[in-house]
């Protein structure tokens, strides 16, 4: 290991002493601040030590990036406009933190005492988050020496986990984290255990959860099959009665219970795995694994958008570099096929919505990383495959 000091005699005569130890092997630095009275005067003070973000750093939204800390066992990720309603947060078994969406910067008290980690702003630019030591009185010819830990590194769960402190609360995935991080860790496993691509891993781990919820799609889309199969009549009863929308609805549920079909039989299934795709979205953004992770082709970083190709001009909404976005394309083009599947909107001004939303989507996904971008094009291929089959069986 590797030491740096510092040391500074201020003008009321206390010798402030820095020591940074480095090793190769970890993330971790250890760092001391030794405080000398050399005055004649008793000195009680609490030390704090602070990091700052720029708060032109921000990410896109999808994640959390920003202050945040572990304060009596409860995770803090405080967002810049909420600092002025609460900045202080006093307990035991604290670190604090900044974070973007790979990485983080933490500081760790070594001893277990009240601690407090207090967030301040400077302007409209810095974010200030600080570590504060109990109060101590240094009495003349006296020294007080506070220990911390400081962790600079990626915001891997399983490297953050081996350093203990608690450090693993830093990567957080939002509302559906205890659906995300089971999903994180089956990804890992595919590509540490089974195929070295994350790529792979991504379609393994999609094609796991759609045989998990199989069962839920299965209702769905046998019921969105018994609604296509009425699509005729409805059509019918919406004409007929266009002018008398009690008698037009009255006609439609008669309809529905003469062929026994639940009109919400094919959404309450879907409903009930939207927070797996929330949790597989959000891990998919900010795991630090795919960061580099090639996948194949043109695809040699699953973080970053894909682009074929560099075109040498600016497209509109397109962040550059600027390229074909096959992946994103043919995104596009399975959810237009889905939609060409689900049984016909009655009211044509919302068929003509729902048609549109692929576009929409491949707008959206345009700058999305290519491995979330791969992720919604493999689940829609399977999508697409359940849907076909269940088509089929019905006919």
């Amino acid at each position: 290991s590797k030491a740096l000091f510092f040391s500074r005699l201020t003008a009321d005569g206390i010798l402030i002493q820095k020591t940074y130890s480095f090793s190769p092997d970890t993330y971790l630095v250890d760092f001391n601040v030794k405080l000398n009275n050399q005055s004649t005067l008793p000195l009680s003070q609490r030390p704090a030590i602070y990091l700052v973000k720029k708060e032109a750093d921000d990410d896109n939204g999808y994640g959390f990036t920003g202050p945040s800390g572990y304060v009596n066992d409860d995770l803090k990720q405080i967002k810049k406009k909420k600092i002025a309603e609460q900045n202080e947060f006093p307990g035991t078994g604290i670190w604090v933190g900044i974070q973007d969406r790979y990485f983080f910067t933490g500081i760790m008290q070594k001893i277990q005492e009240n601690y407090t980690m207090r967030l301040s702003t400077e302007g409209e630019v810095l974010i200030r988050n600080q570590l504060i030591a109990p109060a101590a009185t240094i009495n003349p010819s006296s020294q007080h020496t506070i220990e911390y830990q400081l962790f600079f590194g990626p915001k891997s769960l399983k490297l953050l986990r081996q350093y203990g402190n608690d450090l693993n609360k830093a990567v957080y995935f939002g509302f559906f984290d205890i659906l995300a991080k089971p999903c994180l860790w089956v990804m890992n496993f595919i590509h540490d255990h089974l195929i070295p691509n994350y790529g792979i891993a991504i379609i393994l781990l999609t094609l796991l959860t759609k045989i998990i919820l199989w069962p839920l799609g299965q209702k769905s889309y046998k019921s969105m099959a018994e609604m296509k199969k009425i699509q005729p009549l409805m059509t019918e009863i919406r004409e007929k009665y266009k002018h008398d929308k009690k008698k037009m609805n009255e006609e439609v549920m008669a309809l529905y219970r003469a062929y026994k079909v639940n009109p919400m039989g094919g959404c309450l299934p879907m409903v009930v795995q939207i927070p797996v795709f929330f949790a597989l979205y959000r891990m998919l953004y900010e795991a630090i694994e795919l960061r580099h992770a090639p996948f194949f082709g043109w695809i040699n970083d699953l973080s970053a958008p894909d682009r074929l190709f560099d075109l040498g001009f600016s497209i509109p909404f397109m962040q550059p570099p600027y390229g074909i976005p096959v992946l994103t394309l043919i995104m596009g083009g399975t959810m237009f096929l889905q939609q060409k599947l689900q049984p016909a909107m009655g009211d044509p001004t919302q068929a003509k919505l729902m048609m549109l939303m692929p576009i929409f989507f491949t707008f959206i996904f345009i700058n999305f990383p290519s491995g979330l971008v791969l992720y919604w094009l493999v689940n829609n291929v399977f999508s697409i495959a359940q849907q076909y089959l269940t088509h089929g069986k019905k006919k």
